[in-house]
């Protein structure tokens, strides 16, 4: 089986674990198993020349990226979070763009497309973001189109939403690169059923997260959760989905154990949380978009939900962060 010898660089951003690699290092692992030759030589590097503690304890003591000897065919930027490229060095964006004009092929896992954005590399082109992360991505990095699908691939930029989407991700890459008949081994190896395609949704089916296949009750959380900003009535979700009132609370009840406006508020909060503890907007702001028409109905409802209030819950995760931040430094 004809193969190509290619390095492969994996960068671990500031706090970042590990294990953060497995998913896209276990496809370069395997492809060099199946071929029986080395195909991958597989590299692991940090920005500085610090030793890297895992939250586990997990001790892993890279080389320094700036040390790595040119030559290599990828890289990757890895992360588990968006912060961790609020301090990249100067160094990094013009290195990155240097090497993707040399033909390097340049990645970015779950919160490493965000040192990806922030070098400019995707100006004006899409980014697969998690998506419990994509909120916070849009509002800072504005100039980028972030999508919830799995990974993206566009002129040796790569995106990818992380988890398993890396898997996804790479299996595609080392077909490419080697063949689909080694590709094919490499997810036999892993016991994957098959390959997904990176324009694929994130999220698992609806279904799925409900629990239910029942088609009135997907239909009606499917328009709840496409009219977060102007809520429809339960009568009006009831017309939609063609069944009466009282049938659509039975369903509601029966599946979810809860009643339609209930479970269409709680969906609206969640929404806005996660939009509170992710950007910038103001808390009046974030409460209309999720369909609340003014300050005191938000900030009541949310404090019933999750026991603070919007304000609250912000500064909460603001001092989090901080203190997280001090712990790090020091």
């Amino acid at each position: 089986m004809a193969t190509e010898l290619r390095r492969v660089v994996f960068v671990l951003l500031p706090g970042t674990h590990p294990g953060c690699l497995m998913p896209a290092l276990s496809v370069l692992l395997s492809a060099n198993r199946m071929a029986e030759e080395l195909c991958y030589q597989i590299e692991c590097c940090t920005l500085d020349e610090q030793s890297m503690r895992a939250a586990d304890g997990l001790l892993l003591q890279p080389s320094p990226l700036e040390q790595c000897a040119p030559g290599f065919a990828q890289l990757w930027l890895v992360a588990e979070h968006l912060s961790a490229s609020d301090q990249l060095p100067d160094w990094l964006a013009p290195r990155l763009q240097q090497w993707q004009s040399e033909g390097v092929l340049i990645g970015g896992l779950e919160g490493g497309v965000a040192a990806l954005a922030a070098s400019g590399l995707l100006d004006g082109g899409q980014c697969a973001v998690h998506w419990r992360m994509v909120d916070e991505f849009r509002e800072r990095f504005p100039a980028v189109e972030a999508v919830t699908q799995l990974f993206t691939r566009e002129a040796q930029v790569c995106s990818s939403s992380g988890g398993q989407a890396g898997t996804d991700l790479l299996l595609a890459i080392v077909a490419q690169e080697q063949g689909q008949d080694l590709a094919a081994l490499v997810a036999e190896d892993l016991v994957i059923e098959r390959t997904r395609d990176g324009s694929e949704r994130q999220r698992m089916p609806l279904r799925n997260r409900l629990g239910s296949s029942h088609p009135k009750l997907t239909q009606a959380v499917i328009l709840m959760e496409s009219n977060i900003e102007e809520p429809l009535t339960t009568d009006e979700i009831a017309r939609h989905v063609c069944v009466s009132r009282r049938q659509l609370e039975r369903i509601f009840k029966q599946y979810l154990n809860s009643v339609p406006s209930q479970y269409y508020l709680e969906l609206r909060l969640n929404r806005a949380r996660q939009m509170l503890l992710q950007t910038s907007k103001s808390i009046i702001q974030i409460g209309l978009s999720c369909g609340f028409s003014s300050g005191p109905h938000f900030s009541s409802a949310y404090r019933n939900c999750f026991g603070v209030t919007p304000r609250e819950d912000r500064n909460q995760r603001r001092a989090q962060q901080a203190a997280e931040g001090t712990a790090k430094d020091n």
